[in-house]
């Protein structure tokens, strides 16, 4: 059983944002203390059976605002042909790199990268294919690495947020007070839409993606920290430290190793 159900029971904290007293984070302790990593190119089998090189990338990713298709276009602008599969210049185009080369609107309107066919198989523009010198991967993300940069700040939002889902609501009390409450959980086959039962395969929940030595709380700090602010994130780290020590059965992962 590859794949756990999604039904089972987690542990949350709940804590004031040091840095601002009307924001409250509510965090997974269940999932922020897993041994959850990305598998890419280690036994990822793809979201689609048909396109198993490919990862999450099938669908390409939406932006998350203006900003963030901005701060994407200043990497694309940086990468070479020999970075990125599906540069212009490799199509025989001279001409600088335009929005258009990359970017498409859906039809609800919504902006994102725009996703291709080749060899059969559909993937987000930026995804080099295997037969590709690079090999299979995200040439944004190779360019943060090349560059000595974290990948978070080449790739769309939603990329480098993937499996860490950040949610926001505001909460009324009963003494007329309200405050703000951002969630950091997992972005399980749920966060998808309806659409998410029909992947073929998915990896937050699937036990052969819980493999990490560390739990996600560690090797995620950057993506945590840029979501959070320094200091929630080390005051997260104190309430994850503080499970780890004290945590039951019914609060470890189904997915981690026993």
């Amino acid at each position: 059983m590859p794949e756990v159900d999604l039904g089972f029971p987690r542990a949350f904290v709940e804590f004031t944002d040091p840095a601002d007293a009307a924001q409250v984070f509510r965090c997974d302790l269940t999932w922020l203390t897993s041994s959850f990593m990305c598998i890419f190119g280690q036994g990822c089998q793809g979201i689609y059976a048909d396109s198993p090189d490919v990862g999450c990338c099938t669908l390409g990713a939406h932006f998350a605002d203006e900003d963030d298709e901005s701060r994407v276009a200043a990497y694309v602008a940086q990468l070479t042909p020999e970075q990125w599969q599906f540069h212009p210049a490799n199509e025989g185009r001279t001409r600088p790199v335009r929005k258009k080369d990359w970017t498409e609107t859906d039809d609800d309107g919504e902006r994102k990268t725009l996703a291709i066919e080749h060899d059969g198989q559909s993937a987000c523009i930026f995804h080099n294919r295997a037969d590709f010198p690079t090999g299979a991967g995200c040439a944004l993300h190779g360019l943060a690495l090349q560059q000595g940069r974290n990948p978070l700040e080449t790739k769309p939002d939603v990329c480098w947020q993937l499996p860490i889902r950040r949610q926001f609501r505001t909460v009324e009390r009963a003494d007329d007070t309200s405050y703000l409450e951002v969630s950091i959980g997992e972005y399980d086959r749920r966060g998808w839409g309806p659409g998410g039962h029909d992947l073929d395969w998915y990896c937050s929940g699937n036990t052969e993606a819980h493999v990490a030595l560390e739990p996600v709380y560690v090797t995620h700090e950057p993506e945590l920290t840029e979501l959070m602010g320094r200091p929630a994130y080390e005051e997260l780290v104190r309430h994850c430290e503080a499970h780890l020590r004290s945590r039951s059965a019914l609060a470890l992962h189904p997915a981690d190793p026993r």
